[in-house]
């Protein structure tokens, strides 16, 4: 791979296309004119676990960004469908790769272009600082896997050339049981720390915000159970490994909160609601924390 667009200026996109710009060319498509104009003045630079700015070429337009090997699209869930659909018709020869939270970003794009779809989800994590600054925070793994049009190999050579650029990367031939994992992990932690305005740390493994947590992971395993899901690993133990890594971490949901924006909820305790209610499985946690968001939500007005 030559060239790789980053749709999605955000903390996620911003690391993985500062990390990427050091190995191969990066275009950056952005929502607002004067993000893309700071990028393309400035750089993107990279602070905490890395210390470099990295040259980009950013715009508005994808007619602009060439014609790359692979758009990762890196927005919030709420953005995701207009941004797929400002890339219709656009990067005919690259293939798509979705980082999304939750179930369902790579349905959404495949309804706006016929590209070859790699499925992904990632553990890393960052502090946005401004429009050209992304604090690198926890330097765990992008899992990736095939979707649409694409293979093992495929899902092989995009982890590869990330891992290249100082990130990590594993590939699966099937993403769903790592993917499951994170979206029980998502709509327990993210949900609990929205609606507490805690952060996440080791009050959500002691205790009774601990127990909520553990019967809200218990809920989430019987759905993937119900649908025939072995998970890749443990989200109580994921849970339990986070908060041991010594500082807080504030889930993406809790910043939305705490902005008045809206929130992922749709694509990730959205999902498993939905996918509890198909399988007949009783989710009476999730379905309050899932009402609760969406009333939080309603009280920004």
């Amino acid at each position: 791979m030559t060239q790789v667009v980053v749709a999605g200026a955000g903390t996620i996109g911003g690391l993985f296309a500062a990390h990427l710009a050091r190995v191969v060319d990066v275009g950056v498509l952005t929502r607002r004119v004067d993000h893309a104009r700071t990028l393309s003045e400035r750089g993107l630079r990279v602070s905490g676990r890395g210390d470099f700015t990295s040259r980009v070429t950013a715009s508005t337009d994808p007619g602009e960004l060439g014609d790359p090997d692979l758009v990762i699209v890196a927005s919030k869930g709420g953005d995701l469908e207009a941004l797929a659909t400002r890339l219709e018709g656009r990067f005919p020869n690259a293939t798509v790769m979705t980082v999304l939270n939750g179930l369902g970003a790579e349905e959404v794009v495949a309804a706006h272009g016929d590209w070859p779809i790699l499925s992904a989800v990632t553990f890393m994590s960052g502090t946005r600082h401004d429009d050209a600054h992304v604090e690198y925070v926890l330097d765990t793994a992008t899992w990736i896997g095939p979707f649409r049009g694409t293979t093992g190999a495929d899902a092989s050579a995009a982890a590869e050339l990330i891992r290249l650029s100082g990130l990590e990367a594993e590939a699966f031939a099937d993403l769903l049981p790592a993917q499951w994992s994170k979206l029980i992990f998502n709509a327990t932690v993210n949900a609990v720390a929205a609606l507490t305005g805690l952060p996440h740390d080791r009050r959500f493994a002691e205790g009774m915000l601990g127990d909520l947590v553990r019967a809200l992971v218990d809920e989430g395993k019987a759905v993937a159970a119900a649908v025939g899901v072995d998970l890749r690993e443990d989200p109580w133990e994921m849970n339990v490994h986070a908060t041991q890594r010594g500082h807080a971490h504030y889930p993406s949901m809790l910043e939305d909160v705490v902005a008045h924006r809206p929130t992922e909820i749709e694509l990730i305790t959205g999902s498993l609601v939905r996918a509890a209610d198909r399988a007949g499985v009783a989710v009476p946690l999730h379905t309050a924390l899932y009402a609760l968001v969406k009333a939080k939500e309603a009280s920004y007005s």
